[in-house]
């Protein structure tokens, strides 16, 4: 257990010691739905939700300390709503946001260097929560080669590979934004598990309107999909992934975009295929797949990676009917030749 403040609880409210910070207070859920001088904290807890269901990372507003109990408290009972409302995909949304939001402060509180309290406090949630020994030196900081290789096996960038890392003694030198990068992924996924794991409570007559409005809005962001068989088997993992609302790496967007692109899809076509990823943005989206397509003004038009690229990117998921192929462009063709 780490010995949390109130200002670091609201910092990173999904830590367990948050949810026992609720509970000394004296509070049920009851009361959140009965009192109405606790209804305030209600309308934040949506309010949060909406903030990342459009991409952006919600910001604190901080003056007192009843604005941190507000801060830590609208996190927990944001967990409630989206546990009662049922959608997946507000889920994944928001645990993207509130994971991004908890990067920012341990890379400021890492790179902090007049309050040694909160460096070792950062050290200490990203050893504790994803085993990553995390040493400081001079303006930098260090980890063990075999905490790296563990972790940077989430990137396909060239720059996260071990041969274009400065290493000295074993460990690997990283900025404090590259030693909070490392685990962007996993501190989605830990935000998202906690959320999944925790009991979903009885709906209480003041909660059932925020949660029909949330149900509202993630139909807005749930499209359904429709996977055909003609598809290579990577390509209908990544549509999978994206219907089910979580995060498609970037190379994994380039392939499912490129190969629809190349199998004669227009953009129009493609870009609803997108609206279920947790950081969807329609106006980014359009952009990168004009962009692909080569009428955004560069005249260049990407074409689907070969097989062999999609394997070094650990997004090949092949069957027999792949063999023989060395794009999964050819899929449809070998398919059709062998029917």
């Amino acid at each position: 257990m780490l010995n949390l403040g109130t200002d670091e609880m609201a910092k990173y409210p999904f830590l367990t010691e948050a949810g026992q910070y609720l509970k000394d207070k004296g509070f049920s859920l009851d009361q959140f739905g009965t009192d109405p001088d606790l209804k305030p904290i209600l309308d934040k807890a949506y309010n949060r939700i909406e903030i990342a269901t459009t991409g952006k990372i919600y910001r604190s507003e901080v003056t007192s300390l009843e604005d941190l109990d507000l801060e830590v408290f609208s996190f927990l009972l944001a967990v409630i709503l989206l546990k009662l409302s049922g959608m997946n995909t507000l889920i994944r949304r928001f645990s993207l946001a509130e994971a991004r939001r908890a990067e920012k402060y341990l890379e400021k509180d890492l790179a902090d260097l007049s309050n040694k309290t909160k460096e070792e406090l950062a050290t200490r949630i990203i050893k504790e929560l994803f085993s990553i020994n995390v040493e400081k030196r001079e303006n930098f900081f260090v980890i063990p080669i075999s905490d790296y290789l563990k972790h940077a096996v989430n990137f396909h960038e060239r720059e996260w590979k071990l041969i274009n890392r400065q290493v000295e003694h074993g460990k690997v030198i990283l900025s404090s934004h590259e030693t909070v990068r490392l685990i962007r992924k996993e501190l989605d996924n830990y935000i998202a598990s906690k959320i999944r794991s925790t009991g979903t409570p009885s709906m209480l007559e003041a909660l059932k309107k925020p949660v029909e409005r949330l149900v509202s809005l993630g139909k807005k962001f749930s499209v359904p999909t429709v996977v055909s068989t003609e598809y290579p088997p990577c390509i209908k993992h990544a549509i999978e992934v994206l219907d089910k609302g979580e995060n498609l790496p970037h190379s994994g967007r380039f392939l499912l975009a490129t190969y629809l692109l190349g199998n004669g899809q227009n953009i129009e076509q493609i870009a609803p295929l997108f609206k279920n990823a947790p950081d969807y943005n329609e106006k980014i989206t359009m952009y990168q797949l004009n962009h692909l397509k080569g009428s955004s003004g560069s005249g260049t038009e990407y074409k689907c990676p070969s097989c062999e690229r999609v394997k070094s990117k650990d997004l090949c998921f092949a069957t027999s009917d792949c063999d023989g192929i060395i794009n999964p462009l050819q899929f449809k063709k070998k398919k059709t030749l062998n029917a």
